[in-house]
């Protein structure tokens, strides 16, 4: 269960990010509320999460697949390009969190 609650602080955290580039500065009024919401759930649900979940390898995951979502998005949605260093850099991140998930004794199933 804990990490179904550590999933959806990832998810609540892409969606407050998204919406704090939309937000223009927190100029915009919609997208500045679905931000704060979007962080208080990402923030509740990781604090569950860190009940079981050590919390070293909780933030590696959350960062890490936060950081590969929002690139993704930033590139789909927003029209912002990566070099190769920037996804060079990202890829190691996630073969990061990889590791840490199937190799780590200190990962919890």
């Amino acid at each position: 269960m804990n990490w179904i609650f550590l999933s959806i602080a990832i998810v609540g955290e892409v969606i407050g990010t998204s919406a704090l580039k939309a937000s223009d500065g927190f100029t915009r009024l919609g997208p500045s509320v679905i931000t704060a919401m979007g962080f208080a759930v990402a923030f509740y649900f990781l604090s569950l999460a860190l009940r079981t979940i050590p919390v070293g390898v909780a933030y590696a995951v959350w960062s890490g697949a936060g950081i590969l979502i929002i690139s993704i998005i930033g590139y789909v949605v927003f029209r912002q390009s990566l070099d190769l260093p920037a996804v060079i850099g990202i890829a190691l991140i996630l073969a990061g969190v990889l590791v840490l998930n199937t190799l780590s004794q200190s990962s919890t199933h």
